[in-house]
C-alpha cells in the first residue's frame, strides 16, 4: 500500500507541474482572447464613430450646397433689384434735368406740404 501512495505521490508531483503549465498556457491564451475581444469591441466602436462622422460630413455638405443655392438666388435677385434701381435713378435724372420738370417738382412739393399740413392738423385736433 505504501508503494501505491508513493506511486500516487510521484504521479501527482509529475502532473502538478504539467497542470501548472497548462494553467499558465490557458491563462495566457485567455489573456490573448480577452485582448482580442477588447480589440474587436474597440474596432466596432471606432467603426461606429467613423460612420457617424461620415453621416455628419454628408449632412454638412448637403446643407452647404443648399445654402449656396440660396445665396446664388439672392445674388441674382439683388442684381435684378440693382438694375431696376439704376433704371429708376436714370428716369429721375431725366425728369429733373428737363426745364419743364421744375414745374412738376414744384407741384409735387406743394402736394407734400399740403399733406403734411393736413396730417399735423388732424393729429393735433
Amino acid at each position: 500500500m505504501n508503494s501505491r501512495r508513493d506511486h500516487r505521490g510521484v504521479r501527482s508531483s509529475l502532473f502538478d507541474g504539467l497542470e501548472e503549465g497548462i494553467k499558465r498556457a490557458s491563462a495566457s491564451y485567455t489573456t490573448h482572447e480577452i485582448s482580442e475581444h477588447e480589440n474587436d469591441r474597440e474596432l466596432d466602436g471606432l467603426q461606429d464613430r467613423v460612420s457617424l462622422l461620415k453621416r455628419l460630413t454628408s449632412d454638412i455638405h448637403a446643407e452647404v450646397d443648399s445654402q449656396n443655392r440660396i445665396l446664388d438666388h439672392m445674388g441674382n435677385q439683388m442684381d435684378i433689384s440693382k438694375g431696376m434701381l439704376f433704371g429708376t435713378v436714370g428716369r429721375f435724372k431725366k425728369v429733373f434735368e428737363a426745364k419743364s420738370s421744375r414745374s412738376y417738382l414744384a407741384l409735387i412739393g406743394s402736394f407734400i406740404m399740403v399733406f403734411l399740413l393736413v396730417y399735423f392738423l388732424v393729429n393735433i385736433i
